[in-house]
C-alpha cells in the first residue's frame, strides 16, 4: 500500500504530468474563451476532463437557478444520463455541492448515499466515484463526477481529486465567466430593442403644432417603451380627427400592439372619416390578432374647427373632460368595451357616438396614468386634481395648460405610476375666429335632418339599453344651450318617450332598426329631430287620448305635447320611415 500511495505521488508530481495537466487547463481556458455556445464547450471539456483522468464515464451538473435542483447538462462516457434531474442534496454530487468539498468513494456498494437506480436501469456497474464541486468565491455553482477507472482495478484515489479539483475550479470561473458574457449580451440586446423600440413608438407620435392650432398632445412613458398613444391629422375637408389610447400590460407585447393599434387608426382614418365606423374597423383588426387577455381602451373623433363641433366615440377609456367656455365641466363615458376583447363593439352595430359643440371650450382626453399619478407620496391627482389645474391654468395657451397637468405629477421625485399621456382639442382661437367672420347661414327649404347644422347627432339601435347614453347626451346638450333645469328635464322626458315609443310601436316586437337623433339650436328654440327606419305611420290616427279614459297606452304622445312647445311629425324622408320634429324655447 505504501509503495502504490509512493507511486501515485511521483506519477503526480512527475514533470511530464505536470505540464499535461497546465496544457488541459490551458485548453479549457481558450474553449471558454472563444466559444460562444456554452452547452458546447462544457461538453468539450468534459470530454478533455474524462480521458485526461482515464475515466469511463463522466458528467456535469449544474445548478437551477432556485438552487433546489441540479441537472446534468452533459455526459460522456459509457452512460447516458443527460437531462437527469436531482434535488442539491440528493446522492454523492448533492452532499458534494452541498459541503463544497471534493470527495472520493473508493467503493460505492460502502456509501449509504449511492443511489442505483440509474445502474439497474442501464446495465452498467458503478465501482468507484469521483466527484468535485464546481463554485467560485463559495458561490456553488454544480459538481463534476466521473465513474469508474478504466484502468487497473477501476478505482479511484486521493490524488485524482486533487486534479479533478482544480479542473473544477478552472471550469467554474469559466462558466461563472461566460454566464456574466451571456448576461451582459442579453443586456445588451435588450437595451438596443429597447431603445428601437421607443425610437419606433416616437415616430409614430405627431409632431408638435403651432400654439394657436387646436390640438396638442404630450406622452411621456414611466419606462423606456410605452402603451399609451395619441395622434391626430387633417382631413380633406379641413376637419381634423384625433385619438388617444391606453394598451393593457407592459413591456414589449404592449408596445407591439400599441403601434398596431396606432398605424391602423392613421391608415383606416384616412378613409373613414367617422369615428364610431372607424373604432368599429380598428376593433375588428385588432380582435383577430390580439393577445390572450390583452385590450385597448380608445377614445376617437373629428373636430370640425369652422363649426366647433366634435364626434366623439369612446371604447371603454377614461371619460374626456369637457371644459366649457364658462369654466363649467362635464364628463363624456364611454359606452362600449375596450378594443380587442369583441369582435363587435356594440352587438353587431356601428359603435355610438355622441356629438356636441365646443363653442369656445376644450376638449381633453388622457390615460389612467394622469389621474392615478402620485403628486405626493400615497396621494394621487385624479380627476379633481386634473380639473382644477385646468381651472387654475386656463389663461395659458393648451400647450403650457397640458404641460402644467404633466409636471404636477413627474414633478413630485416619485416613480411614475404609469405612462402619462394626454390630449387636448382647443376650440378657442377657432371660436374667435368664427365670431370675427360669420358664416352664411344656410338657407333652410325645409325641416329635413340634412339642411341643418347640428348640435348633436347620435344614431343607435333602437333597444331600450341604449337610452341611457341618449338621456344624457340630451341632458348636456340642453345645458349646452343655456336651458334651465326644469326645461332641461322636460326635454329628456319628451326626446327619451319618443325613442320607446319608436321602440315599442314603430318597431314592435319583431323588428329591429336603428334611430337617429339630431339636436339643433335656432335662435332661442331647440329644434329635435327623431326619425326611424321602419314603415309610414299613419299620423292623423296618432293622437293623445283622453286623461280621464283610465286604461295603458296612449299617454306618451300626451306627454311629449304637453311638455314641449311643439311635436309633431313631418312629411315622411324619401327613403322611407318617419321624421318627428320636437321644438322646446329656451327661456
Amino acid at each position: 500500500m505504501a509503495r502504490q500511495e509512493a507511486a501515485e505521488i511521483q506519477v503526480f508530481d512527475s514533470g511530464e504530468h505536470f505540464a499535461e495537466q497546465i496544457e488541459l487547463l490551458a485548453l479549457m481556458g481558450r474553449d471558454f474563451a472563444t466559444s460562444l455556445d456554452i452547452e458546447k464547450t462544457l461538453f468539450k471539456t468534459l470530454e478533455h476532463i474524462t480521458h485526461y483522468m482515464d475515466a469511463a464515464s463522466g458528467a456535469l451538473f449544474l445548478l437551477d437557478e432556485s438552487g433546489e435542483h441540479l441537472r446534468c447538462e452533459v455526459c460522456v462516457g459509457e452512460t447516458e444520463i443527460t437531462g437527469l434531474v436531482l434535488k442539491s442534496d440528493q446522492g454523492i454530487v448533492g452532499r458534494s455541492v452541498q459541503n463544497n468539498s471534493g470527495e472520493v468513494i473508493h467503493d460505492v456498494a460502502t456509501d449509504p448515499d449511492f443511489n442505483n437506480a440509474v445502474d439497474a436501469e442501464t446495465g452498467f456497474t458503478t465501482k468507484s466515484i469521483l466527484c468535485a464541486p464546481i463554485s467560485v468565491q463559495e458561490q456553488k455553482i454544480g459538481a463534476i463526477e466521473l465513474i469508474n477507472r478504466k484502468s487497473g482495478d477501476g478505482l479511484f484515489v486521493q490524488s485524482d481529486l486533487t486534479m479533478l479539483e482544480a479542473m473544477a475550479s478552472s471550469a467554474g470561473l469559466a462558466i461563472l465567466n461566460a454566464r456574466m458574457a451571456e448576461s451582459l449580451v442579453e443586456q445588451e440586446r435588450v437595451r438596443r430593442e429597447l431603445e428601437l423600440a421607443a425610437e419606433i413608438q416616437r415616430s409614430l407620435l405627431p409632431s408638435a403644432r403651432d400654439t394657436h392650432f387646436p390640438v396638442h398632445g404630450i406622452n411621456q412613458p414611466a419606462r423606456e417603451i410605452s402603451g399609451d398613444f395619441y395622434d391626430f391629422f387633417p382631413l380633406p375637408d379641413g376637419r381634423i380627427c384625433f385619438n388617444l389610447g391606453d394598451v393593457s400590460g407592459k413591456g414589449m407585447n404592449a408596445a407591439l400592439l400599441m403601434a398596431k393599434t396606432a398605424s391602423l387608426f392613421r391608415c383606416l382614418g384616412k378613409t373613414i372619416h367617422d369615428p364610431g365606423p372607424l373604432m368599429s374597423k380598428v376593433n375588428e383588426e385588432i380582435f383577430e390578432t390580439v393577445t390572450r387577455g390583452m385590450f385597448v381602451t380608445m377614445v376617437a373623433g373629428v373636430y370640425n374647427p369652422a363649426t366647433g363641433v366634435v364626434r366623439l366615440a369612446n371604447a371603454g377609456h377614461e371619460p374626456p373632460i369637457f371644459h366649457k367656455a364658462d369654466g363649467s365641466f362635464s364628463f363624456i363615458p364611454a359606452d362600449v368595451p375596450p378594443l380587442g376583447i369583441t369582435p363587435h363593439l356594440s352587438d353587431g352595430e356601428p359603435c355610438p357616438e355622441v356629438e356636441f359643440q365646443l363653442d369656445g371650450g376644450a376638449l381633453y382626453v388622457f390615460t389612467d396614468g394622469v389621474t392615478e399619478g402620485y403628486i405626493a407620496e400615497g396621494v394621487t391627482l385624479e380627476v379633481e386634481g386634473v380639473t382644477d389645474l385646468l381651472t387654475a391654468n386656463a389663461g395659458l395657451p393648451a400647450p403650457e395648460r397640458l404641460k402644467k397637468i404633466i409636471e404636477r405629477i413627474s414633478g413630485a421625485d416619485l416613480p411614475l405610476r404609469d405612462d402619462l399621456t394626454i390630449l387636448s382639442v382647443d376650440d378657442r382661437s377657432c371660436a374667435e375666429a368664427r365670431r370675427k367672420t360669420p358664416r352664411n347661414e344656410v338657407p333652410v327649404s325645409s325641416d329635413s335632418v340634412q339642411n341643418r347644422e347640428t348640435l348633436l347627432k347620435l344614431q343607435f339601435p333602437g333597444k331600450p339599453d341604449r337610452l341611457r347614453l341618449v338621456r344624457s347626451s340630451v341632458s348636456e346638450t340642453a345645458k349646452l344651450c343655456g336651458c334651465n333645469t326644469e326645461d332641461i328635464e322636460a326635454i329628456v322626458i319628451a326626446v327619451d318617450e319618443a325613442c320607446q315609443n319608436i321602440i315599442r310601436h314603430a318597431y314592435g316586437a319583431t323588428q329591429e332598426g336603428d334611430i337617429i337623433l339630431e339636436i339643433r339650436r335656432r335662435g332661442d328654440e331647440i329644434v329635435i329631430f327623431l326619425r326611424d327606419f321602419a314603415d309610414p305611420v299613419d299620423v292623423s290616427k296618432i293622437k293623445p287620448r283622453d286623461l280621464d279614459e283610465i286604461r295603458p297606452g296612449g299617454l306618451g304622445t300626451h306627454f311629449i305635447q304637453e311638455l314641449m312647445d311643439e311635436a309633431k311629425f313631418l312629411a315622411p324622408p324619401a327613403d322611407g320611415g318617419n321624421l318627428m320634429r320636437m321644438i322646446k324655447k329656451i327661456k
